[in-house]
């Protein structure tokens, strides 16, 4: 299900089995990072939970840099509410020393991963959707990424749209909305990081709009709340925060962008959200 046999077949000695037994394929990966190998624990979102106290005590708390390919990160369309991958950000967004990643295209992910493979002082994590996402359409060449570092994609005024992972694509069609029912460009920057956060850009931000909303597949409690801990550390009066995450409902079996629109992350729905930040 995570796509490895063509890497078992390839890569027979680099390849480890361990089945559904997630706590010990965590605490496996932390033992080969001990031992200054390069583990990549590839494990289904929703079944990472499982092995929340060995990430915490075996990886976290030691900052081995173990490198955690989380599959199935966010909707997941027929394979329903229990495959969902959507509290992985929440989970690990409150850990010690980890760099976390979302891609919003497949050469991001590819990025993503050669810069987890290049970060060996403490773990990191990237997270990826089930199936296919807007991006290349075959990735040749991948690079190094700077940690914690986003990116503008669209530049413009009032409103800033800080997008975590895939929903990019949302806001982009967000974007188009209001350009041409509003007749101006918002912000829509891709996070890439929700830790570190990019610090810089998020100061930048507040400081040239009047509203920042944060948009991301997962619940309550990951890369918008970070975002609000961070303004609320600081000493001055910032921008006004607004976080669209997933609803507090398991989201039943459907077609992907019908699950988006059940959540109310319909690229429509969104918008309707900002009217009336927008007038």
């Amino acid at each position: 299900g995570t796509g490895l046999n063509k890497f078992r077949t390839q890569f027979p000695e680099r390849f480890f089995d361990v089945g559904i037994a997630e706590q010990h394929a965590v605490t496996f990966a932390a033992g080969l990072a001990c031992d200054g190998l390069k583990p990549i624990v590839a494990i289904y979102s929703t079944f990472l939970q499982r092995a929340y106290d060995q990430i915490v005590h075996d990886v976290a708390l030691q900052s081995l840099p173990v490198r955690f390919a989380i599959d199935r990160a966010g909707l997941v369309g027929a394979d329903g509410p229990t495959h969902a991958g959507v509290y992985d950000i929440a989970f690990l967004a409150n850990l010690p020393n980890i760099v976390l990643m979302a891609p919003a295209d497949e050469l991001e992910l590819a990025n993503m991963v050669e810069t987890s493979l290049a970060i060996n002082d403490r773990p990191s994590a990237f997270r990826y959707p089930r199936g296919s996402i807007y991006g290349a359409e075959l990735v040749a060449n991948s690079n190094v990424i700077d940690i914690g570092k986003g990116r503008i994609i669209i530049e413009g005024q009032k409103l800033a749209i800080v997008s975590y992972g895939t929903l990019l694509a949302q806001a982009l069609c967000v974007a188009k909305m209001v350009k041409d029912n509003n007749g101006f460009d918002i912000t829509v920057v891709d996070a890439r990081f929700a830790r570190p956060l990019d610090t810089n850009l998020l100061d930048i931000l507040a400081q040239n709009h009047d509203v920042l909303i944060t948009l991301e597949e997962g619940v309550v409690g990951g890369f918008g709340s970070l975002v609000a801990q961070y303004f609320s550390d600081k000493e001055y009066a910032c921008v006004r925060l607004k976080h669209i995450v997933l609803p507090d409902y398991p989201i039943e079996h459907a077609d992907t962008k019908v699950q988006l629109e059940l959540a109310n992350l319909g690229a429509e729905q969104i918008y309707n959200k900002l009217l009336h930040l927008i007038s």
